[in-house]
């Protein structure tokens, strides 16, 4: 079984400078593959998905091109070919290997990915006995790599579980674990006065572009539910044959339903009277207690209408999590999967830094005064923000330390493959 509470993702870390958490996060992304095979790490299960190898490499080369390239004298490339293999979507920089085709790279091969890590490895630690890290750009874009490999760890996760639920083996990433199925305790709804509340980072630590400028916003009073909306509550809108009444979807929504065939949950099967689901851990029992998770945009939305409620927005949500413990079922736990609520404190949702990103019902915008950083980096966040929805939150697979309240993810309303799921609001 694959331990992540205990070693590199440890509370108890001897120093959080920005060298260790760099050199523990490089370390996480090669024991997060280490379960893997070879033969494991090159296949792409769909467009949406990478390759793990892809995901190693794509991690180094940012490194490479926006900390070590520009900044380090006598830097040396490793493979000049390595900038079209593992860019993403950074135009500025150059052309790329189109992203439904990573799964065609066979070369370069793995060993040499995983010399092209160790190349790079080698390099910031020198980069760091130079001083270098010292300079404020340096720093910031060391930073950025820090957390830009964190969401490719997430990444790597959910695209493996899809990879696994495509293979007729249905393989297991982790070793299951004895899995304890229990009844959905009743939640219920905190109400929340609102008025003008300031929206958005204004801190001095880290944040990524598009969760500022901090600015003022109107919240009309609303509650939201103490908790993710469940497997249980999700399978009775299944039953209540919610994927067949066209009056609770969007009309793209419901052109999606049609045209995918979708009848429940990305990786939900029934077997005679028992519903299971594809995890990490293979396939399992459904358990009504934990959060739904693989569901998108529309399907999150039809729930919604069915239950009576709606999606919260955005800001909503940020106001609630202000109130939230910090303590959540992420990557580091080692669960690997959503898991029932923990015990509830008056007044104090649940769930909100764990388990499941939340699909929220507003739409991915700039704040008022956004503006994109210059540069290739500038591509990072900006140039998305159309045709998308918000998520906030984080995941059972979300490195620990990397959600915050602000935190702003986003995703094209029909894709669920990541761990997506919800949480129900009503106006008062």
């Amino acid at each position: 079984m694959i331990q992540l509470a205990s070693d590199i993702n440890s509370d108890q870390r001897a120093s959080s400078s920005l060298r260790t958490r760099l050199l523990e996060t490089r370390q996480l992304s090669v024991k997060l593959a280490a379960p893997l095979t070879a033969e494991d790490m090159v296949a792409q299960a769909m467009d949406d998905a990478s390759p793990t190898k892809w995901h190693l490499a794509h991690a180094t080369w940012f490194f490479e091109t926006f900390v070590l390239a520009p900044r380090m004298p006598g830097y040396a490339i490793f493979d000049e070919s390595f900038g079209y293999c593992f860019n993403s979507y950074y135009e500025q920089v150059g052309p790329r290997q189109p992203r439904p085709k990573r799964g065609v790279l066979t070369r370069p091969s793995l060993e040499s990915v995983r010399a092209y890590r160790e190349h790079v490895d080698v390099a910031l630690e020198a980069f760091f006995a130079l001083g270098l890290d010292e300079d404020d750009a340096a720093a910031s874009a060391l930073e950025i790599g820090i957390n830009h490999e964190q969401q490719h760890q997430e990444l790597m996760l959910t695209d493996v579980l899809a990879l696994f639920a495509a293979n007729p083996l249905r393989p297991s990433y982790g070793q299951p674990q004895p899995q304890k199925v229990t009844a959905a305790k009743r939640g219920w709804m905190i109400e929340y006065a609102g008025g003008v509340e300031r929206i958005g980072y204004a801190g001095q630590g880290f944040a990524w572009d598009n969760e500022g400028p901090a600015h003022e916003t109107l919240i009309h009073p609303f509650a939201l539910a103490d908790r993710a909306v469940t497997n249980g509550q999700f399978l009775e809108f299944v039953l209540d044959k919610g994927y067949e009444a066209a009056s609770l979807w969007l009309s793209d929504g419901w052109a999606a339903l049609n045209r995918e065939g979708w009848r429940a949950p990305l990786y939900w099967e029934q077997r005679d009277d028992e519903w299971r689901a594809m995890t990490l851990q293979g396939m399992t029992r459904l358990d009504p207690a934990a959060p739904v998770a693989h569901v998108s945009y529309y399907e999150a939305d039809a729930f919604a209408r069915w239950a009576g409620r709606r999606l919260p927005t955005e800001f909503e949500w940020e106001i609630a999590a202000r109130r939230a413990p910090e303590a959540a079922n992420d990557l580091s736990s080692g669960a690997l999967r959503p898991l029932p609520a923990p015990s509830s404190v008056a007044g104090a949702p649940r769930q909100m830094f764990g388990d499941v990103w939340e699909w929220t019902g507003s739409a991915y915008l700039p704040y008022p005064g956004y503006r994109p950083p210059l540069g290739a980096l500038g591509e990072y966040n900006g140039k998305f923000m159309v045709g998308q929805h918000v998520l906030r939150g984080g995941s059972c697979v979300t490195p620990k330390g990397h959600a915050r309240a602000t935190y702003r993810n986003f995703f094209y309303p029909h894709q669920r493959w990541q761990f997506m799921g919800l949480r129900l609001a009503e106006d008062l």
